[in-house]
């Protein structure tokens, strides 16, 4: 049997902590027991070696310089000072110049090697937190805290057992020791004990005389005095140390079970442990046993938890308030760490692992189970889980597949559920699709069986919390350049209206954003949108959001309604998150009736398949109208469209903007000339797209009335320039595997982005 190791810890000075070490180690070393006891107090000298009176010729230190050459299983006694009951003694240190030795790798491979000779392991962990003492806890079956009977000992267990449950062990492993129990004036034990959620496991009496005695003589009381109430003490832990259910195992070492950790030395398994791995799909996916193993103990601690909590009478109401579903949750991560020994016959060694565990349990019990990091991660835009065994993750703009899982299909119903619920939806066989809104603004989608085939499906749609502006676009992202950021600007003052296009997440409400910055400050704007998602920095702003049906199909408001309801509130800009649909037609004609400066986005390839998806709406919205006079209708509409794409490298770049200039000659169709284009090369070296922003050489026919109404606009922005002038741009961010160098930027006549005055006497202005 390997060696039993226990650990004496409090983060109190003064409590006997090494006193209670000390004659605890001799007491098992009299009862027979090969005893190592090691003093990993770095801040306390001597003073354990001092207690029993002698010095040590080696350390730790020295132990762990030549674990690898000497492997003899008594190597380690022959390196320690023994005390005459028969007892190993190891200080961590012998002077200052071994402190860089000792580290959580060396001490927990000395740890491993004196399990395979002693008995017992008595370690003396000092009372500083560090990396050492989590290992030694990791490798501990059973902590013993030292307090004695006063509020502020009592205050600092507390404290420490904050810690511990913040790192998952379980409560079993964790008991208290009563130093000086029955002292005058202290605590009553009982009132101690129902301060602190942990079982006392022993009394050690107040017997100053004997103890002083002892200490002084440099003899543990245990043998200077072994009649005493203080010794007899100290025997009856010794036998209730013999008891092997107060351990809890511990899976370090060549014994740990593979099956609950995560290996780190395969290539890429560095991102597994973040839960992200590149360039991954389903159909090459293979679960491992490891995985599959935790997926099973996942389920089994699952049931054990909610039958616990249910006996303690813990109601769904409770998690209603967050507050309760806070508590509720820490309560539950304790309970669940006790479940996760039990169930894996004992505790993780690391407590990273530990912690990782205990928290996708809880989250599976209380929260959104394996979606709670991924919304966590600042870099992660959209969350899409295919089923329960397949989840992706749109990282930094790029596809990526996760090892994430749900434990089940139910689990995964019941996390969707958990999600729409507060928001006043359902989803069930009758309505088996759901589209909202989180409180933080994220859109959520989902459908289930029958109408998804393979399990439930769920989307998130992160709202992003770093609002962009036109000059992160620009210096940051280089998603556009300066000559497009002036002519924008000047046409949003312009009073120009826009169309902005785009492929699903290619960034068309961000450039919307971006490009609603340059309304003038005091304008009356009203947004609508089917899910809040537009960030306006202006002080007169409303916003309103359509309204889907309820459980009975009645009480939706669309974006139609709203539209028209917008009409009567006097806007002078009108935006739409998203035109999808027949408020195309409203829209068109609002643009054609005084509300000029009106934004929009619609999906579309390019800004000319804009036009054609505009015609297909209004189509669509029922009113039969010939395609002559849409086109006429969009061509006196719309003054500009603006296309957004994403690009193979994740990044994204405004493509071309276009001008709508009229109709053609046979007035069939809408005629556009392109401003400013985005000149793809292919792919770099470093796999980043190549290209430029250019010009096209046309000015455009707005541009007198931009500069009429005081806008000043150099007109050099649309020449076409030489080849030899015109520079690549390249992405300012990129992935850290992979950092190009920053491209110096284009010289510009002047600052496009800086504010134009506006003429007092201009009367275009007015």
């Amino acid at each position: 049997m390997s060696a039993r190791t226990i650990t004496v810890f409090s983060n109190k000075g003064g409590v006997g902590k090494t006193f209670i070490t000390v004659n605890l180690a001799t007491a098992l070393s009299m009862a027979g027991k090969k005893v190592l006891l090691l003093d990993l107090d770095f801040q306390a000298g001597q003073d354990m070696a001092r207690m029993i009176n002698v010095t040590p010729k080696h350390s730790i230190a020295d132990v762990v310089s030549v674990l690898e050459h000497d492997d003899s299983p008594d190597m380690i006694k022959n390196y320690s000072t023994v005390y005459s009951t028969g007892l190993s003694f190891l200080p961590v240190i012998k002077n200052t110049k071994q402190l860089g030795v000792v580290n959580p790798e060396s001490l927990n491979a000395f740890l491993a090697k004196a399990a395979e000779y002693f008995d017992y392991i008595i370690v003396d962990a000092g009372k500083g937190y560090s990396e050492s003492l989590i290992t030694v806890f990791d490798f501990s079956n059973l902590l013993l805290l030292v307090a004695t009977p006063d509020i502020l000992a009592v205050y600092q267990i507390k404290s420490t057992l904050d810690v511990l449950q913040s790192l998952q062990y379980p409560t079993k492993m964790i008991k208290l020791v009563l130093n000086r129990s029955e002292s005058r004036g202290s605590v009553a034990w009982q009132e101690v004990r129902s301060a602190l959620p942990c079982e006392i496991f022993a009394h050690i009496p107040s017997d100053g005389k004997i103890v002083g005695t002892a200490l002084n003589r440099g003899i543990p009381c245990v043998v200077d005095n072994p009649k005493s109430r203080v010794s007899e003490s100290f025997a009856k832990m010794v036998k209730l140390l013999r008891l092997e259910d107060i351990y809890v195992e511990a899976t370090g070492g060549e014994e740990r079970d593979q099956s609950l950790t995560i290996k780190t030395e395969e290539p890429g398994d560095f991102w597994k442990k973040f839960g992200v791995t590149q360039g991954a799909h389903l159909g090459d996916r293979i679960f491992t046993k490891e995985e599959d193993a935790i997926i099973s103990i996942k389920k089994r601690v699952h049931e054990k938890l909610v039958e616990r909590l249910n006996l303690e009478g813990i109601t769904v109401d409770a998690l209603s308030d967050p507050q309760s579903a806070l508590e509720v949750k820490k309560r539950a991560e304790t309970v669940v760490a006790s479940i996760l020994a039990e169930e894996s016959g004992g505790k993780l060694a690391s407590h990273e692992q530990r912690v990782e565990l205990v928290q996708d349990i809880v989250n599976e019990a209380f929260g959104l189970g394996p979606l709670e990091d991924l919304l966590a991660d600042p870099d992660i835009t959209d969350i899409m889980a295919n089923n329960q065994d397949e989840i992706y993750v749109e990282k930094r703009g790029k596809l990526v597949f996760t090892n994430k899982r749900f434990i089940s299909r139910d689990k995964m119903r019941a996390i969707i559920d958990r999600i729409i619920a507060p928001l006043g939806r359902r989803i069930d066989e009758s309505t088996p699709m759901v589209d909202a809104r989180l409180p933080d603004g994220s859109r959520v989608n989902a459908i289930i069986p029958p109408l998804a085939l393979n399990g439930p499906m769920l989307t998130i749609r992160k709202f992003g919390q770093e609002r962009l502006t036109s000059d992160d676009l620009l210096n940051k992202y280089k998603s556009l350049n300066k000559d497009i950021a002036a002519f924008l600007k000047a046409c949003v003052q312009g009073r120009k209206n826009m169309i902005i296009s785009g492929g699903t997440g290619a960034g068309k409400t961000t450039v919307l954003n971006v490009v609603s910055e340059f309304i003038p400050d005091g304008e009356r704007i009203i947004t609508i949108e089917d899910a809040a998602e537009l960030r306006l920095k202006k002080s007169h702003w409303g916003r309103l959001e359509s309204r889907p049906s309820n459980v009975e199909g009645k009480g939706s408001i669309t974006i139609r309604d709203l539209f028209i309801n917008t009409l009567r509130m006097r806007p002078d800009r009108i935006v739409i998150g998203e035109c999808r649909g027949p408020e195309v037609l409203d829209m068109l004609q609002a643009m054609n009736t005084g509300h000029d400066g009106s934004l929009t986005t619609l999906h579309a390839n390019s800004t000319r398949d804009a036009i054609t998806r505009l015609s297909s709406m209004i189509l669509l919205s029922g009113l039969e109208l010939p395609i002559r006079a849409i086109n006429e209708m969009i061509a006196s509409a719309l003054d500009l469209v603006i296309h957004v794409a994403r690009f193979s490298d994740g990044t994204r770049k405004i493509t071309g903007v276009t001008e709508v200039v009229g109709l053609t000659p046979d007035r069939m169709e809408v005629a556009l000339k392109d401003v400013f284009i985005f000149n793809n090369k292919g792919i770099g070296a470093d796999g980043f797209v190549m290209g430029n922003y250019e010009p096209t050489g046309y000015v455009p026919i707005c541009y007198d009335d931009l500069v009429t109404r005081g806008l000043k606009l150099d007109k050099s922005l649309f020449e076409k320039k030489p080849p030899d002038q015109v520079k690549p741009e390249k992405p300012a961010i990129a992935p850290k595997s992979a950092q190009p160098v920053k491209p110096k930027e284009q010289s510009q006549p002047e600052d496009a982005l800086k504010e134009q005055p506006e003429k007092k006497d201009d009367p275009g202005s007015k």
